[in-house]
């Protein structure tokens, strides 16, 4: 795959990239109906917080490494934030996970109240499929979109992390890895898929990259299950020690704190290898983002 001569350290790539995605997500909010005033200003509150903007991140970053440019890889980085953040919304609702801080602040349920926060991310799931149709026309971007975050993988993730909740002790670990393949590593992996088609990868390329995104989704979610035990609610921006409280299916659960690192560990390898598999640099961002997913506090 191309690469710069000179590529950027990751952390200073990241900031400018979180930059880049707050822009593209300001010029795709100026550019849709965001219905009565009150929902339009839930729904901003929603996406413009200061998230960590990984989905996008990898949009840009896959784009760019198989040739392609940052203007080709915007409007699926928008529709795949606004889409992370519809789930995060519907997750904190008391029926769910019943979480009262995300990204460091209030969740919208507790400014806005449950029913508006349900609609909030009722509205960015759909202004997520309207921007990427809209200003792509490509129905392939959609459906591997519509594929990720449906049934077949979050929603059905997260269905299965309902079913298990209140039995974590009495999960088995394969369950859980079911768990985090559709619930998180669908979208993340479709980040990077759609970053590839945007950039006009090949289809070797695709099939190699597809393993690298799983990869980072699963290698995400294992540290997230470790930063629940390990992690504060400064740094993290939202309530530790919640998956233990509510006997939810995770690594630590099953394996242990020990156990859970070694699989976070060894995912990471797999990522890197699925990363060198399809030319990602030594020493580039790419690889850069494993370590950084897998060192992650927040």
């Amino acid at each position: 795959m191309s690469s710069p001569v000179e590529e950027p350290s990751l952390v200073e790539w990241l900031a400018q990239t979180r930059s880049w995605a707050d822009a593209q997500l300001e010029e795709a909010l100026s550019n849709l109906d965001l219905g009565p005033a009150l929902h339009g200003e839930a729904l901003r509150y929603a996406l413009m917080g200061p998230g960590k903007r990984l989905r996008p991140a990898l949009v840009r970053l896959i784009c760019n490494q198989v040739g392609g440019q940052d203007a080709d890889a915007a409007p699926a980085a928008v529709a795949i934030e606004m889409l992370h953040t519809y789930s995060l919304v519907h997750d904190d609702l008391p029926c769910m996970d019943d979480d009262d801080l995300r990204r460091s602040r209030p969740t919208v349920h507790k400014v806005y109240g449950e029913a508006e926060a349900v609609l909030v991310g009722d509205g960015l799931q759909s202004l997520a499929f309207e921007w990427l149709a809209r200003v792509t026309g490509s129905t392939e971007q959609v459906t591997i979109l519509a594929r990720a975050a449906g049934p077949a993988g979050m929603v059905g993730g997260q269905s299965l992390d309902l079913a298990a909740t209140g039995r974590g002790d009495a999960i088995d670990a394969d369950t859980v890895r079911r768990i985090h393949a559709s619930k998180t590593a669908a979208l993340i992996g479709a980040a990077v898929e759609l970053g590839a088609v945007a950039g006009g990868a090949s289809t070797d390329q695709r099939v190699g990259l597809a393993r690298y995104g799983r990869g980072l989704g699963l290698c995400f979610q294992a540290v997230d299950d470790l930063l629940d035990v390990t992690g504060d609610a400064g740094t993290l921006g939202k309530t530790p020690g919640k998956d233990e409280a509510d006997q939810k299916a995770t690594l630590v659960a099953t394996l242990g704190l020990e156990g859970a690192r070694e699989e976070a560990r060894s995912l990471a390898q797999e990522t890197r290898e699925a990363a060198q598999d399809v030319g990602c640099p030594e020493g580039g961002l790419a690889l850069a983002l494993v370590d950084h997913l897998l060192a992650r506090t927040r």
